[in-house]
């Protein structure tokens, strides 16, 4: 490994199976300044990612970044392909480049486990996140090992798992028209599809293989069945890739009512109890490091689910989706 960036340990990690999670690069304490990050992700791609087929989640830690202009750089310099955020449910705003603003709902809400976009045929293979601000209190954003999840449930429940796999999950949201801030899925038709344009808006769903309705003041979307469990080709082994959590326990609002949010693909509806389980699954099994100004979070989609908690404000976390 070359000399600009060093594994370290730091409080909160979890070692599974020997392996760190997540793993957490630094500058070497006597060159702290002196190899920008831009340059290590270059010369050191093949390292950085063979660290996170291995952990599943990479945190840089202690290089100088401050602004969103030089979390972009980072993005950039990895080089993959932007994804646009055609199809997921949070409320965003572009900041610069390809650096948008993180889940924008209130400070007091938590926002569940998820997969980015795990409800959508087409979602990032991997996420960055950036700590711009640090939180006075809270406001971490905690990951867990889909696989780890996977087996868990499938060990609890396996008739359950086996009706998962079966049927898949169907997803129905009601979206207004125009955004609202207060919703954790308060992403209006608008800005779900990015146009004004209800034919075509139609389009675009069709594409996600969504299907919409629409009503007096807004538009239902249904989106399924799509598969609650997917094999990660890369790592084999069979991952836990759904909003099912998220959606039941989360998608709630004037609009939406989260125990209709999500069903099994066949329509029937998902027993309340074992949700509830999930959830404490993904608490028990997920690792929270408070962010710290300047910290950046590169997150593989296929192996691992984040959530974020409430905070007290100021907290500032911007994101990048990738292909």
């Amino acid at each position: 490994m070359g000399s600009s960036l060093v594994e370290i340990q730091v409080p909160g990690q979890k070692f599974v199976n020997g392996v760190p999670f997540p793993a957490v690069v630094s500058p070497p304490p006597a060159t702290a300044s002196a190899v920008p990050l831009t340059d290590s992700v270059k010369t050191q791609k093949a390292f950085l990612e063979s660290l996170l087929l291995q952990s599943g989640a990479v945190l840089f830690r202690g290089f100088p970044l401050s602004t969103a202009s030089h979390f972009n750089d980072v993005v950039e310099a990895f080089g993959y392909d932007e994804l646009p955020y055609v199809g997921g449910a949070a409320p965003r705003t572009n900041v610069v480049g390809r650096v948008f603003t993180a889940n924008e709902s209130p400070p007091d809400q938590k926002i569940p486990f998820h997969h980015e976009m795990a409800q959508v045929p087409q979602f990032p293979s991997k996420l960055l996140f950036f700590c711009e601000v640090e939180p006075r209190s809270g406001g971490e954003t905690p990951i867990v090992l889909s696989h780890v999840v996977y087996q868990r449930m499938k060990d609890k429940y396996p008739e359950f798992v086996e009706r998962l796999e079966k049927h898949g999950l169907l997803y129905t949201r009601v979206l207004g028209e125009d955004d609202n801030p207060n919703s954790p899925i308060g992403r209006g038709w608008k800005s779900t599809f990015l146009t004004t344009d209800k034919t075509l808006a139609q389009q675009r769903a069709a594409k996600l293989g969504m299907k919409l309705e629409w009503l007096e003041d807004g538009v239902k979307t249904v989106m399924g069945p799509i598969p609650g469990v997917k094999y990660d080709e890369r790592r084999q082994r069979k991952i836990w890739f759904n909003s099912m959590v998220a959606a039941y326990t989360g998608w709630e609002d004037e609009r939406n009512d989260p125990v209709k949010a999500v069903t099994f693909g066949d329509g029937l509806p998902l027993p309340f109890h074992i949700v509830y389980d999930c959830l404490h699954i993904l608490e028990d099994e997920s690792v929270a490091i408070p962010w710290q100004k300047g910290d950046i979070l590169l997150i593989d989609n296929w192996a691992v689910l984040h959530s974020r908690r409430s905070f007290d404000p100021p907290r500032r976390v911007l994101a990048s989706l990738v292909k």
